[in-house]
């Protein structure tokens, strides 16, 4: 018999106006994510992908469809229960880091923290072994300009594990990074994938297929096969402009 998926989306749409015309950035998406797998949604800018992601997050409004994540409707919740619902399930990376400028890595991690009642003592002890799960511990009193762009994604990721979530969704994690920095990253989101977590990432770099359990296409708000995808991006590439 086969589980529940962790995530089910049905029909899903988010058309918006952009002048006089209508923007249809998902256009019927039909989608079933498992538990503990790890997966990569790639397409190309203007694709539908970060929205397919914001969606799943819960930090935008679909214009028609479900989604459910652990069974429950995140379409049908008000903003209060979609807030208390991410606090409990997700942990979410950005490809601009999101850090507080004047506060120091430690403190970047500790503040979702100040949310849930948790003491001062237990939110810097929490933060501290994320730091050194991330291998950031010597750099814990350090504010963002003093690391580099590698070293803030970290602490990215760092942040996002405060709440134990057992989703991850990544927004383009390595978009800001450079190769190396990039690959870090990966591996780190792939030893969170192994440690029993489900990783979605939304991206357009290919490397990070090579993590990947399970890979999702996305072209003009549509989901398409491999095929289809790889030889969009290919007429893409080849196309010159006059």
């Amino acid at each position: 018999m086969t589980s529940s998926p962790l995530i089910h989306i049905e029909e899903l749409k988010k058309h918006f106006q952009m002048g006089g015309t209508t923007v249809r950035a998902l256009d019927g998406v039909d989608l079933d994510i498992q538990a503990g797998t790890f997966t990569v949604v790639m397409g190309p800018s203007g694709s539908g992908k970060s929205s397919l992601l914001y969606l799943l997050g819960g930090l935008d409004r679909s214009t028609s469809g479900q989604i459910s994540v652990s069974g429950e409707r995140l379409d049908q919740m008000d903003e209060n229960a979609l807030a208390l619902f991410r606090r409990r399930t997700m942990g979410f990376i950005f490809q601009s880091f999101n850090l507080v400028s004047s506060m120091t890595a430690l403190e970047n991690v500790a503040f979702p923290m100040q949310f849930t009642g948790t003491s001062i003592a237990q939110r810097n002890e929490s933060a501290s072994k994320l730091l050194e799960q991330v291998g950031l511990a010597d750099r814990s009193h350090h504010r963002p300009s003093e690391l580099s762009g590698g070293q803030q994604q970290r602490v990215a990721v760092a942040r996002a594990l405060v709440n134990n979530p057992s989703l991850i969704l990544a927004d383009e994690p390595t978009g800001n990074l450079d190769t190396a920095s990039g690959i870090a990253v990966m591996q780190l989101l792939s030893d969170l994938h192994r440690s029993g977590r489900t990783v979605l990432v939304v991206t357009h770099d290919p490397r990070m297929t090579r993590f990947a359990t399970h890979k999702i296409f996305l072209l003009d708000g549509h989901v398409v096969s491999e095929a289809e995808y790889q030889s969009a991006i290919l007429d893409m590439t080849q196309t010159v402009p006059e």
